[in-house]
């Protein structure tokens, strides 16, 4: 029988990696993405190459608007936080670039499409370790979803289909993250982190995510494809140079 899996895919590199992961094991790919109002389109360019290259069944790119409620640096007018490292993240605060419910939105809507499809899994990137303090990236968070999904769903309740939520990278580092999909043949230049970039798509350098992403490529020894509007290293290095 032909395993099916959605798969939350924002064009980034935990989803992409994560859709590496249920393609090797096996699962027919169902991709979702969503334009809910975040600052940039760009992403969901991304998620639709990143679709194609994986070879997915099928990409929806869902409408909601998250905006009509703001809250979040990603979905109001709220500025973006800007640093020279990663060192310099306030690791013991929630950042403003968390959007409020968003995890638990777009796997309600998974959920559905689970049931319609009867796709016995769901993927999501999300890791407890490089994840920014968003409290919907934690285990105990996936583990009382999965149990409402099963409880809310007429497949879930006649055993029909029984829906894990898979979160295959939940434990690793953003380093051990890009090791797993290279080795699993990802082409990390078709995704994009950062949560400001610029008009021609460039990645700002310096924000939370696109911060990660190059001390993730850095430990990892590989290169990092992106296009930065500047390199934050060298911008760091200036700064030394003129103190």
């Amino acid at each position: 029988m032909t395993k099916k899996a959605v798969v939350l895919s924002s064009g980034g590199i935990d989803s992409t990696t994560a859709m590496a992961i249920a393609r090797d094991r096996g699962h027919n790919i169902y991709s979702l993405s969503f334009s809910y109002g975040q600052r940039h389109s760009v992403e969901l360019e991304c998620a639709k190459k990143v679709a194609c290259h994986m070879g997915a069944v099928m990409h929806k790119i869902v409408d909601i608007d998250l905006r009509q409620f703001g809250g979040s640096a990603l979905t109001d007018d709220i500025a973006v936080p800007k640093h020279e490292s990663v060192s310099q993240i306030d690791q013991t605060q929630i950042p403003v670039t968390y959007v409020p419910a968003r995890n638990t939105i777009f796997l309600s809507y998974a959920m559905a499409w689970a049931e319609v499809l009867k796709a016995e899994a769901i993927f999501i990137g999300v890791t407890a370790v490089d994840y920014s303090g968003y409290p919907d990236c934690r285990p105990q968070f996936i583990e009382a979803f999965q149990t409402m999904a099963n409880l809310a769903t007429k497949t879930g309740i006649t055993k029909q289909t029984v829906l894990t939520i898979e979160t295959p990278l939940i434990q690793m580092s953003k380093s051990e993250i890009i090791t797993t999909g290279h080795g699993l043949g990802v082409d990390y230049s078709l995704t994009i982190s950062c949560y400001d970039p610029d008009s021609q798509g460039r990645s700002c350098g310096r924000c939370d995510s696109c911060l990660h992403r190059k001390k993730g490529f850095t430990e990892a020894g590989l290169p990092d494809p992106t296009p930065y509007i500047r390199d934050p290293q060298s911008y760091s290095n200036l700064l030394q140079l003129k103190s």
